[in-house]
């Protein structure tokens, strides 16, 4: 890996935080990386406050759904709420539809069938409102460039409200009202609000508009925390605001769905990894392996022994989407060898028979051995679906653009895209995409890189340092978990692999041979013993965490790679 030590700031300004807010020079240094360079910037930061929330009619076209929901509320129109299938989507239509039937009555949900109808909206969906006599479709994380549908549904007679916070296209759909921060006319000021996040302001505005005090909101951010963290949005602005008072609620109050998840959990307090990496997959396995319906149905229950159940079959789903993501997985490493395409500077692959709703793990899966931009295929009806997944700094959103001649459909975002094309041009698209990339992206990018906060010794962690540290929480990007390096470190001799099939590396550290000794756990890095073993000397990048070993907490490093 690339180790890449972020420079050394303005050392006056590190001091002088220091100094104010009584903390050693490294933490200083930390709030300056993240652009916390006062004593009241740093008590926002580490006080987020709900007040911090900007005014939800700021956002372009707020008034116009405001009154266009409380015109059907008045007339007595039914509403569908409308969502995709995956955590923003599915969270997006539970927070929507439950604060709607608090006002009104005649509300349904639909989310697409992730094979039968696609990503975002569908046909189907509108079919389906004008056969049950409903007028208004409210979308959520999706509708922003689906002009066509618009254009259909209205013929209909059904209009729309759509809520996305997707880039939107040279022209918006003719909606009554395009809610999304990503338009280039819309001067809300923050533009990285998860499709949660906007429905969120949409029932703020509304619970304004009728005089509701803001607190009867608070139950609805746990699913706006979890969005947050599952759509990999930035953790900074309103959205670290967000998912810190959601996290409260999960650990506190959570709904009866979270709840039911949590039970098979043995942990007391739950952090955003926990809700990214234990409460967002099983949202998204429902979508995946059977329909995303299944999360609505948990998420908006409110019987704990109910939400028991619905929670145990989202397991079996989630067991069976391991099983196939791994299954999957072995498939196409085997065909990149096979076909003799290690060496290229993508990895695109196919097979028609591999299960569409686990794709997307699979292609992250592949950039894990091979670290390039990658896209699974398979087949979908009469065309092949893919998923796209890219390296850090490389935008493959740009990148399918140069393809676009292949290509029938694509959406997303820099980092993770789907798209479909007519299986007679998988072969041109493959090689014009390989093209794309060997031309625009740099080949510093195609070596994983670690970036590293600060330089510290053993010395410098303490139990105070760590409990500082803790309060950077909640981590995403914009304000990832601090990573430090620490030279010369030597095991004291208990160094190990470990794990089934040893992949995992174990160390009891010292550095320069005396003094602090701490433990450390390196996962997936089990080959680099032979670089620490007989005492040689090591550097280390990491990040402390705590181990919790019967009932003692200690600190620990969480190794990311060692040279």
């Amino acid at each position: 890996m690339r180790w890449n030590l972020k420079p050394i700031q303005n050392s006056e300004k590190v001091q002088a935080l220091s100094q104010s807010l009584q903390i050693n020079t490294t933490l200083a240094q930390l709030l300056i990386q993240r652009g916390i360079d006062s004593f009241d910037k740093a008590k926002q930061f580490f006080r987020p406050s709900l007040e911090e929330l900007h005014d939800p009619f700021l956002m372009k076209d707020m008034d116009k759904a405001v009154a266009r929901i409380e015109q059907a509320i008045t007339e007595g129109e039914n509403i569908l709420v409308f969502g995709d299938y995956d955590v923003d989507g599915t969270t997006s239509v539970a927070l929507m539809s439950s604060y709607l039937k608090t006002i009104h009555p005649a509300i349904a949900t639909y989310i697409p069938d992730r094979y039968a109808e696609g990503y975002g909206v569908s046909y189907m969906g509108i079919d389906y409102a004008s056969d049950n006599d409903i007028t208004l479709i409210i979308a959520l994380d999706c509708g922003v460039k689906a002009i066509d549908k618009v254009a259909y549904a209205k013929e209909k007679g059904v209009d729309f409200i759509i809520c996305d916070h997707h880039r939107p296209g040279p022209q918006l759909p003719d909606a009554v009202a395009v809610l999304d921060p990503k338009r280039d006319d819309c001067e809300y000021p923050y533009d990285e609000l998860c499709g949660c996040g906007v429905g969120f302001k949409l029932i703020s505005a509304l619970s304004r508009k009728r005089n509701q005090p803001f607190s009867e909101l608070h139950p609805y951010l746990d699913l706006v925390a979890t969005a947050i963290g599952a759509d990999i949005v930035p953790m900074t602005g309103e959205n670290r605001v967000l998912a810190y008072y959601g996290l409260k609620v999960i650990n506190t109050a959570p709904r009866a769905g979270f709840k039911a998840i949590i039970q098979q959990l043995k942990k007391d307090i739950l952090t955003i990894t926990d809700v990214v990496f234990v409460i967002a997959p099983r949202i998204n396995a429902a979508g995946r392996m059977k329909h995303g319906n299944h999360a609505v149905t948990l998420l908006v229950e409110e019987d704990d022994a109910i939400a028991s159940t619905y929670a145990s079959e989202i397991e079996q789903y989630n067991a069976d989407r391991k099983e196939a993501d791994k299954a999957i997985t072995k498939e196409a490493l085997t065909q990149i060898k096979t076909n003799k395409e290690t060496d290229r500077k993508t990895t695109v692959v196919y097979q028609e028979g591999w299960h569409k709703g686990v794709i997307g793990i699979v292609a992250s899966r592949l950039i894990e051995t091979y670290y390039r931009p990658t896209l699974v295929f398979t087949k979908s009806g009469e065309k092949l679906a893919a998923s796209a997944r890219s390296v850090k700094g490389f935008d493959v959103y740009n990148a399918l653009h140069q393809c676009e001649e292949f290509i029938e459909q694509f959406g997303g975002h820099k980092y993770a895209a789907g798209l479909t094309l007519k299986e007679e041009n998988y072969e041109a698209f493959k090689q014009r995409f390989e093209e794309v990339v060997d031309a625009t992206c740099e080949e510093r990018l195609l070596i994983p890189e670690i970036m590293v906060d600060a330089k510290i010794n053993l010395d410098d962690i303490t139990p105070k340092f760590n409990r500082i540290l803790k309060q950077f929480a909640p981590f995403g990007p914009g304000n990832m978990t601090p990573t430090f390096m620490t030279e010369n470190l030597v095991d004291t001799g208990y160094g190990k692999k470990v794990g089934a099939d040893e992949t995992h590396l174990k160390v009891t550290v010292t550095q320069n041979n005396k003094g602090k000794r701490i433990g450390g756990i390196g996962f997936g890095i089990g080959d680099a013993y032979g670089l620490i073993s007989n005492k040689k000397p090591f550097s280390a990048a990491y990040v402390v965490d705590e181990n919790t070993w019967n009932g003692e907490v200690s600190l620990q490093l969480r190794i990311k790679d060692i040279k």
